[in-house]
């Protein structure tokens, strides 16, 4: 999901473009798609980020599939994508969902989040799941906590990928924790998985978020921090 204007970070750069450590937040999540085990990758673009999608087609990878969505906001760009694309709920194949602002995201944190899907459905058939991020996390690391929800007494913020799946497949009759020490929690159609993974913990939507994100890559360093690595104080 690339269709966004940005206008949280302010400037005239579009947001999927906006550079974290010297690179487009974009190309840092098509890389971790590229190395994951998704595999097909469509860009979802919009009126709004022209430049974005002439970024992806003309300078990074021609053949790209490209989705052009109407630009009303990313709930109803996401519903117009997988319409589509024709993913699960429609007789196809489930669908990860990612959107481009989640610049620490790598090939191990994609592949975690299809195995999780998986681990709540049948294996086979994942389940739809929707990835969120503690609240007090992101707030430790520094970074913004918008749109705060409550998952089992806890404040929980989505975390920008998720897959649709079967939403019928498998079942979880409470809260298990995982063994990287997430939770799955049955909600009914689908799960929700909540991780503490700095992969999956910063989102940008403020100059600040870029300033984080850059201080947890390190001097523009290609290699992600691990979500066991040490987080930087405030």
């Amino acid at each position: 999901m690339c269709g966004g204007r940005g206008t949280r970070l302010g400037g005239e750069t579009e947001k999927p473009l906006t550079p974290v450590a010297g690179r487009p937040m974009v190309d840092r999540v098509c890389d971790a798609l590229d190395g994951s085990r998704a595999e097909t990758a469509h860009a979802v673009v919009s009126p709004h980020a022209s430049a974005t999608r002439a970024h992806l087609v003309d300078e990074r990878r021609p053949d790209l599939p490209v989705i052009d969505a109407p630009g009303d906001g990313y709930v109803a760009d996401l519903q117009y994508a997988m319409a589509a694309v024709g993913g699960a709920e429609s007789g196809g194949p489930p669908l990860l969902t990612v959107a481009a602002d989640l610049p620490l995201l790598d090939a191990a944190a994609v592949d975690a989040v299809i195995d999780a899907a998986r681990a709540a459905g049948d294996g086979d058939a994942p389940r739809s799941l929707t990835v969120c991020v503690p609240a007090a996390r992101k707030r430790k690391l520094g970074v913004s906590a918008d749109a705060v929800t409550e998952v089992d007494g806890r404040e929980v913020v989505p975390a920008g990928i998720n897959v649709v799946g079967d939403g019928a497949a498998g079942s979880d009759d409470g809260n298990d924790e995982t063994d990287d020490g997430s939770d799955e929690t049955d909600d009914g159609d689908a799960a929700v998985h909540v991780t503490e993974d700095v992969r999956l913990a910063v989102n940008v939507n403020y100059p600040s978020d870029v300033r984080v994100a850059e201080r947890l890559l390190g001097d523009g360093e290609p290699d992600n921090p691990k979500p066991d690595d040490p987080e930087p104080d405030g």
